[in-house]
């Protein structure tokens, strides 16, 4: 599951590991508190996985994890967020296109949080449709060469394969993820997709706000 994870991770993540450097000096108390805190300002709302204050939410929680921060039970998170069963930290799940496959996935460690069959049925079609018309789309940025060669042009077909990914990761945004907070008290979205080139600001859209 990690190796999978990889694949979803940002371009930047060395330059992310970097920063996440400032939060070895905090000892586990500072670190639990603040946790806790930022989940309270995430609480109610779909976040990008790029978004900043998410970014530096994945790096304080990596060094939980190594740190069993929240085995140590320093902090409670607020009351909205129930406990994971993959690592006891309170669940913050991120949808990715995998989700098929992998469920939701936990923040914390990466593992699968909510495996897709236990996801709320209300919600598992619009995601088993979103996901199955991805994944061909997807699969443009992996097809062997012969299959490139045999078409008029590849990149004609490659670029289609990005604005439909764009297309589908904004419909992830602002549709799928604010649908799951009926569910959860928070939801990170993936809003990249490294191998068809498409970045975080090539999605854009207007979320409502309640």
């Amino acid at each position: 599951m990690l190796a999978a994870m990889a694949d979803h991770h940002q371009p930047e993540d060395a330059l992310w590991q970097e920063y996440g450097l400032a939060f070895r000096d905090w000892d586990d108390l500072t670190l639990a508190r603040w946790l806790a805190q930022t989940l309270g300002q995430l609480a109610g709302k779909s976040w990008r996985a790029s978004h900043p204050l998410v970014g530096v939410y994945r790096l304080a929680a990596q060094l939980a994890h190594d740190r069993q921060i929240w085995f140590k039970r320093l902090a409670s998170p607020p009351s909205a967020y129930t406990e994971s069963e993959c690592c006891r930290a309170p669940q913050l799940p991120l949808l990715t296109r995998d989700v098929r496959d992998s469920g939701l996935v936990c923040m914390h460690c990466h593992a699968t949080l909510i495996p897709f069959p236990e996801i709320p049925a209300e919600h598992r079609l619009a995601l088993e449709q979103w996901a199955g018309e991805y994944h061909p789309v997807h699969q443009v940025a992996h097809w062997p060469e012969d299959r490139q060669k045999a078409l008029p042009s590849y990149e004609q077909a490659y670029e289609s394969a990005a604005q439909n990914a764009e297309r589908m990761l904004t419909h992830a945004g602002s549709v799928l993820a604010p649908m799951l907070l009926e569910s959860y008290p928070a939801v990170i979205w993936e809003d990249h997709d490294e191998c068809l080139e498409v970045r975080p600001e090539d999605i854009r859209f207007t979320q409502t706000r309640e």
